[in-house]
This record gives C-alpha cells, sequence and structure tokens, in this order.
C-alpha cells in the first residue's frame, strides 16, 4: 500500500472510531470543496485567430492567467469562434449557456443582444482613438460594463479591435456616390445593413469564417476591417485592391468571464483574472494601433505595407468625412435612440472634449 492510501486509512479509521461520520465530513470538507471548485481546462473563445490583434489579446490573456496561477486555473483558447460553429455572434449566448467561459469579444458581435453596443458602430461619433479612449476609460465605458454584468458576464477590461475602414476590388471610395451598387461583407448587426443601404451599396451579412471564400470568388466585392486585420489575414491577395480610411466606426474589444465561473474563484484569484485580462488589453490595443501613426506618429509602418501590397489607399479629409457624415445622419439617429439618448450624448460629449 502506498504512503498516501496508509494515510487516508488510518484517518478514515479515527474518524469512525472517534470523530463520527459527521466528523470526518467536516474534516474532509475543505480538500473535497476545493476539489469541486476549479475545473481542469476553461475554455476562453475568440473570433479569428493569431496574428489578428485582438485573438492575440486572447492567447496573450490565457497565458497570463494559466501562469499567474500556477495552472492552477488552466485557460486555453479556442480560436474561430469553433465553440460556436463559427458563428461569433453566439458567443455570449454560449457562455450564459455554460459553453464558454472567458471570451474576448468583438462589441460588434455583442451588439445584436445587447443594443448599447451599437453605440461604437453610429457612423462618426469617434473621430480618432483620443475620443475612443476618452468613451471606454470615462463614464460610457463604466455604464456599458454595467450593462454586460445583467448579461451574467462579468466585463473586465476594455480592448480595441480598430477603427473599421472599407476596402474594395472594384474602385476608390471617396465620396457616397462611389459605393453604389457595390457588394459590402459586414459582420453583424442591423445598424451596418442600414449604413450601406443608406449610402446605396447592397450589404451582405456574413461570419468571419465566410468572408475569405467569399472575398476570393468575388461573392462580395468588399468589406469593411481594422488595417491591421486586413494585413494580418492578406486580404489584398483576395483581390482586395482599394482601400479607403475613413474611420467611420470603431470595434471595441471587451474581456470577460461567465459570473457563474467568475463566482467560483477565490478573491486573489479574481485579482490574477483581472489584472491579467488588463495587461492583455493594453498590448491587444498597441498591436492593433501598432504602425497608424497613433501610438507613434513617425510610425506609419502599416500603412506603408499597404502601399508595398499594392493596395491604393484614400485618406479622407475632414470634409470629405463631413459629407458621408451627413449621408449617414438618419442612420445615426435612428439607433441612437434605441443605444439611449443619455449615453449617446456623453458620449458624444466625451469624444467632442477629446478630439
Amino acid at each position: 500500500m502506498s504512503e498516501r492510501r496508509k494515510d487516508f486509512a488510518v484517518t478514515r479509521r479515527i474518524a469512525v472510531a472517534g470523530i463520527g461520520a459527521a466528523g470526518f465530513g467536516a474534516v474532509m470538507a475543505p480538500w473535497v470543496s476545493k476539489a469541486q471548485t476549479l475545473k481542469t481546462e476553461y475554455k476562453l473563445s475568440v473570433v479569428g485567430n493569431r496574428p489578428i490583434a485582438l485573438s492575440e489579446g486572447a492567447f496573450q490573456w490565457a497565458e497570463m492567467v494559466t501562469q499567474r496561477t500556477n495552472g492552477r486555473i488552466n485557460v486555453k483558447v479556442y480560436p474561430g469562434s469553433q465553440l460556436v460553429g463559427g458563428d461569433q455572434t453566439r458567443e455570449l449566448v454560449a457562455m450564459r449557456q455554460g459553453i464558454i467561459d472567458f471570451t474576448v469579444s468583438s462589441t460588434i458581435n455583442i451588439s445584436p443582444q445587447v443594443r448599447e453596443m451599437n453605440i461604437f458602430s453610429l457612423p462618426f461619433l469617434m473621430p480618432n482613438h483620443r475620443a475612443f479612449d476618452a468613451i471606454v476609460n470615462g463614464e460610457v465605458g463604466q455604464a456599458l460594463f454595467k450593462v454586460m454584468e445583467t448579461r451574467d458576464v462579468v466585463p473586465l477590461a476594455w480592448g480595441e479591435n480598430g477603427f473599421r475602414e472599407l476596402s474594395n476590388s472594384k474602385r476608390p471610395i471617396q465620396k457616397p456616390e462611389d459605393l453604389r451598387g457595390l457588394k459590402i461583407r459586414f459582420a453583424a448587426g442591423a445598424i451596418f445593413a442600414d449604413i450601406y443601404n443608406g449610402l446605396g451599396a447592397n450589404p451582405v451579412q456574413m461570419s468571419f469564417a465566410d468572408l475569405q471564400p467569399a472575398l476570393s470568388t468575388g461573392a462580395v466585392d468588399g468589406q469593411e476591417n481594422p488595417v491591421n486585420l486586413f494585413l494580418g489575414l492578406k486580404m489584398d491577395a483576395l483581390a482586395q485592391k482599394h482601400m479607403t480610411i475613413w474611420n467611420y466606426c470603431v470595434d471595441a474589444g471587451l474581456f470577460h468571464v461567465a459570473k457563474p465561473v467568475w463566482d467560483t474563484f477565490s478573491a486573489a484569484d479574481k485579482e490574477i483574472v483581472r489584472e491579467s485580462a488588463r495587461d492583455a488589453a493594453k498590448v491587444q490595443i498597441g498591436a492593433t494601433r501598432k504602425g497608424l501613426g497613433v501610438v507613434d506618429p513617425n510610425d506609419k509602418s502599416s500603412l506603408e505595407e499597404l502601399a508595398r501590397r499594392g493596395v491604393a489607399t484614400v485618406t479622407l479629409t475632414a470634409e470629405e468625412k463631413r459629407v458621408f457624415a451627413r449621408a449617414t445622419r438618419p442612420v445615426f439617429d435612428k439607433w441612437a435612440a434605441q443605444v439611449g439618448a443619455d449615453l449617446v450624448k456623453k458620449a458624444e460629449a466625451a469624444a467632442n472634449a477629446a478630439s
């Protein structure tokens, strides 16, 4: 008999002889509770895969939590939204069903279930990264966290998937009329259908997993995504030879945990998970903004890479953006009412003060 089994046998004899069944249960309860609290693996879902910045943030968060807890909280990343069959809009539902434990989400993919998250998709609300930072790090960001808490999840940190720029295979886009008739893919959210219909385009909703085949076959003419995601997925090789930098909306990232899972962690472990989310989010935001002249005004390497790959890039002037903003204002007003007039007013004030 091993030493461990001998010790257990002695403990059991003592319990039966002197302590009794109730006493034995009390002695062993802390060991049983600990074994039942932590899973052998926690599933973290994210859309896409490395080298996309949002996905990179998910991997970094998982690695930080696993290392900082010495493997007690073992987090494994399931990229490509594979836990929900590639449909990234179902991640929040899957968290509430207990299928997913941790998620790094695009707010666009949350917005079909959480109407307030459409604030990031209101056309031309946030002109630059300073405005975005002011919104997520201020009163609006805190209010959105509270909204998420009512959905049985615990939000821990804001990330950034990036400002969404427009690419297509047909022609330069510099004014609203240039979009007429183009088939433009969007990820999720009826607000995008309204935006592109309002500009005369033909919007097509499809999952991220279906995007690359659709571009390669010409099923759609264009798409809208951040520059560094475009580069990471080599969309220039999928006939996307025209890019318009217009910053018409931004996609925030959200690091969050299912509440039933969160409630099983000790206070110390909660702090580790929270700080790891914040640290991973900082790295992720830096990767999203790399080479755009944002972190370092002299570093425009991502924009230069577009040119090296033969992508003809148009950067809209302030006046050209105002033309698009006026064309999409009916959509803004319609969706601002759904997001919440007070929340939008606070976001506009924060964006204006920061810009």
